[in-house]
């Protein structure tokens, strides 16, 4: 999902000392309007080149989940609910949970480094014990180390924190806030849905 310039970037020649002053805080931005043309663009395509992320030949099934959930242990409540939502959805979306899919006893590490290369995309929850946490660290750097130019496969999620805590590492890339928690929820939705279909649909154009 690349960043997309907003409406009013038309008129930044005339405020260049303004965008200036606030060009720190306008590097990090939200994801509603990127999702929504995201999500758009998707549902513009004709029916021709529309493809099934279902279908037994799908790309999809190339990896064991189609999202992996970082996130600390003090947000699992929230998590849970979140999960609950993606995975009672008609695509039923395969969502990867630590606390709940972790193999008891496996090195931390090694499952951590597993959870994000078996997953097509990764949703770091970013909260207050997110940062505190070296695990969900290690866990969003190997995510950014798996696809650098992230491509709709990372997908930041903040709650609770302010945009001047955002980490540094994923200034480049846009994020999802769920303080209006539905909203959230569907537009994470749709992001994961979106880079399926692209994903499945760039599969099929070159086997063509």
């Amino acid at each position: 999902m690349k960043p997309r310039q907003n409406s009013s970037s038309a008129g930044s020649s005339l405020n260049t000392k303004q965008s200036r002053s606030s060009s720190s805080s306008s590097s990090v931005t939200t994801a509603s309007s990127s999702t929504s043309s995201s999500v758009a663009s998707l549902g513009q395509l004709s029916s021709a080149s529309q493809v099934s992320i279902s279908s037994s030949g799908s790309a999809r099934w190339a990896k064991s989940y189609d999202v992996c959930i970082c996130h600390s242990n003090g947000d699992f409540e929230f998590v849970e609910e979140m999960v609950s939502y993606l995975e009672s959805q008609t695509e039923r979306i395969r969502c990867f949970l630590q606390l709940r899919d972790g193999m008891p006893g496996s090195a931390i590490t090694t499952e951590l480094c597993d959870a994000v290369q078996n997953s097509h995309c990764w949703v770091l929850l970013i909260t207050p014990s997110f940062l505190e946490d070296p695990w969900c660290r290690y866990q969003m750097h190997q995510a950014l180390a798996e696809a650098p130019m992230a491509n709709g496969r990372t997908i930041p999620v903040l709650k609770g924190i302010d945009r001047k805590d955002y980490p540094r590492e994923l200034r480049c890339l846009y994020y999802i806030d769920v303080t209006r928690k539905e909203d959230g929820f569907r537009q994470i939705k749709d992001t994961i849905l979106c880079y399926l279909q692209e994903l499945c649909r760039s599969t099929v154009s070159r086997i063509e």
